[in-house]
């Protein structure tokens, strides 16, 4: 189950009474036992060694662009989905709703900022160049100003307007590469990508984009040391697009292994490529950082009982315990009569194994670390 902890709070835009304090009216009820209570969800990952894991969505919209959302809205599903660090990440060159709103593409960042102190929630500023695909779209997050970006969505001006996010020290990645398919070079390395790679104006990739996987993204990542992004990419309700009425669903995000909760090590482990994309039931990234994670949540005990079977073997019985809100599913090629085992979060399950053997050897099918690839763990049974 997920843990979740019942705070309420009076800082989310949305002044709330604390139920029952209400004076009484003569002639009024008020209904207050219906309204939904204000909480915090408790999404619990444990450090992995010395790195506190950390979520974080890094390309979310508002109605500054093609959002359906207010800012403060976009803030209130990141404090109550459990989120540690977000970034509003509007684009500049495409805001369908400047009849309605005045466009400013750091007025976003400033309505939160100070909410974001408020609820303890790391706010880091960005935004998404959008440019013809392709090459795509991009964003860059740890920015300066977004209004000194190029506006000009012209073919010859793209390479520039990626630039400028980098003489502004931002950490770049490229978002949803495939999300057009029918689009000639839209899924694939072309020399535009290869050059802001080589100059190093480019650092990440977005493998996971909300309900999307990419899997030659993740490929490229790999091969060619960029960060392993996922984020939402989020326009609507986080609550109209996600089934989160399945305990192992939460949003898209990017499990980032930090030194210390501070934008600053966040920029860091980014930097050193430090990360895990999570897509509910998916885990993504560099084999060193998902195995790392998954040894930190997933622990084998010790065998609690022998069985004697009639041909003369023996069968050890263990616990294999999740201790995450992570979900993990593993096929078991050395099993006896277990050979598959799904860990729903926080949760525990039985396998067996001849008493005889050493090693119980499997493999994590709910990850990836390449786009054929899952991860292979090994536990000792001695």
């Amino acid at each position: 189950m997920k843990q979740r902890n019942l705070l309420l709070i009076g800082l989310l835009i949305i002044p709330i009474l604390a139920f029952g304090q209400r004076r009484e009216v003569e002639g009024m009820k008020y209904l207050d036992e219906n309204r939904k209570p204000i909480y915090r969800q408790n999404v619990f990952i444990p450090n992995v060694g010395e790195f506190q894991v950390l979520k974080c969505d890094f390309h979310t919209h508002t109605v500054f662009s093609d959002g359906q959302v207010w800012p403060t809205v976009r803030h209130q599903e990141v404090w109550e989905e459990g989120l540690d660090a977000y970034a509003i990440t509007d684009h500049i060159e495409y805001t369908p709703h400047k009849e309605d709103v005045k466009i400013n593409p750091d007025r976003g960042f400033q309505l939160l900022k100070e909410t974001a102190e408020r609820s303890n929630i790391i706010l880091v500023k960005g935004t998404e160049l959008t440019r013809n695909t392709p090459p795509g779209h991009f964003n860059a997050i740890y920015i300066n100003d977004p209004s000194d970006f190029i506006e000009d969505r012209a073919n010859e001006l793209d390479r520039e307007a990626v630039m400028k996010a980098l003489e502004q020290d931002a950490f770049i990645f490229w978002n949803h590469p495939g999300w057009q398919p029918g689009i000639e070079g839209s899924y694939e390395w072309i020399p535009f990508v290869d050059d802001l790679y080589k100059n190093k104006a480019l650092h990440g990739i977005e493998v996971v984009n909300g309900f999307g996987i990419h899997f030659k993204a993740l490929d490229w990542c790999i091969d060619k040391g960029l960060t392993v992004m996922g984020n939402t990419d989020i326009h609507n309700l986080t609550a109209h697009d996600y089934d989160f009425s399945k305990e192992y669903v939460h949003r898209t995000m990017t499990l980032v292994l930090a030194r210390e909760r501070t934008a600053e090590s966040i920029r860091e482990a980014l930097e050193e490529g430090r990360t895990v994309a999570w897509a509910s039931k998916y885990l993504l990234g560099k084999e060193e950082n998902v195995k790392d994670l998954f040894n930190a949540c997933v622990e084998l005990k010790p065998s609690h009982y022998t069985e004697a079977r009639n041909n003369g073997t023996k069968i050890n019985y263990y616990e294999i315990k999740n201790k995450s809100d992570l979900y993990f599913e593993l096929n078991l090629s050395d099993g006896n009569t277990t050979s598959r085992v799904v860990l729903y979060p926080n949760s525990t399950q039985l396998v067996t194994a001849n008493a005889n053997s050493s090693t119980l050897t499997a493999e994590v099918v709910s990850t990836y670390i390449r786009s054929d690839q899952h991860l292979k763990v090994d536990f000792d049974l001695r």
